[in-house]
């Protein structure tokens, strides 16, 4: 019988220089049965070349490593065009890490607190796969917000003149945290059509999933820090 293969687990590749927590995550992702952590590093050098390597759906990055940062391994596995199907997901200890906005400019698809509950992990994990942006409803976007207010503002995107009006509106709403089910509520469609015009956007734009569509809306001034209130 013909049809499409069946895909695999989701393969996850751990990058922190702490032994234990790269020990607590293999043990809660690799007892899940659509999930396997293929490898392990414990610098950012040794992360690069291990994603060069095993080409990995997913990595758990820290942002704080030796050798090479996570932050500059994460910007050189976004701008390799062979690994554009790797999803980046940056760890940190605090909520309110400087480096976070930078990092999700750099092609991170976003970013977790490192004693974040078991369950948001797993979700955070298939939900990057999946080509979701991990980008919190709370804290993370008046995080976004607040770099993204004192940063400098990039050339405006080449493909922002081609987008209609009502993909302005949706990469507004993007911006300002809603999932495409909140969207196609607010617009009146359907999910399936809110989730058509968020991907014609990031295609339009160039953007590499839905967390960098987010910092542009911003950058764009589509969404203000302000709005956020």
């Amino acid at each position: 019988m013909g049809g499409a293969p069946e895909k695999g687990p989701v393969r996850v590749l751990l990058a922190d220089d702490q032994l234990l927590v790269r020990a607590g995550f293999r043990a809660l992702l690799d007892v899940q049965p659509d999930i396997t952590v293929v490898g392990e590093a414990s610098d950012g050098e040794r992360a690069l070349a291990l994603v060069r390597e095993l080409r990995p759906d997913a990595v758990l990055m820290d942002i704080r490593m030796p050798v090479l940062d996570g932050l500059a391994a994460t910007r050189r596995i976004t701008e390799d065009p062979a690994l554009a199907e790797v999803r980046v997901v940056m760890l940190t200890t605090f909520e309110l890490d400087e480096y976070v906005f930078e990092a999700i400019r750099s092609g991170a698809s976003g970013f977790l607190v490192k004693d974040t509950e078991p369950a948001e992990l797993l979700r955070a994990v298939r939900a990057v796969v999946a080509g979701d942006a991990l980008l919190s409803p709370g804290v993370t976007r008046r995080l976004i917000a607040e770099f993204a207010a004192r940063s400098k503002a990039p050339a405006e995107p080449a493909g922002l003149a081609e987008l209609t009006d009502r993909e302005r509106e949706v990469m507004a709403l993007v911006g300002m945290g809603l999932s495409n089910e909140e969207i196609a509520r607010r617009l009146v469609v359907s999910p399936l059509t809110a989730k058509t015009h968020v991907s014609r956007t990031m295609v339009k734009l160039g953007a590499r999933d839905r967390a960098q569509l987010v910092v542009l809306a911003y950058e764009t001034g589509l969404v203000r820090p302000g709005w956020l209130s």
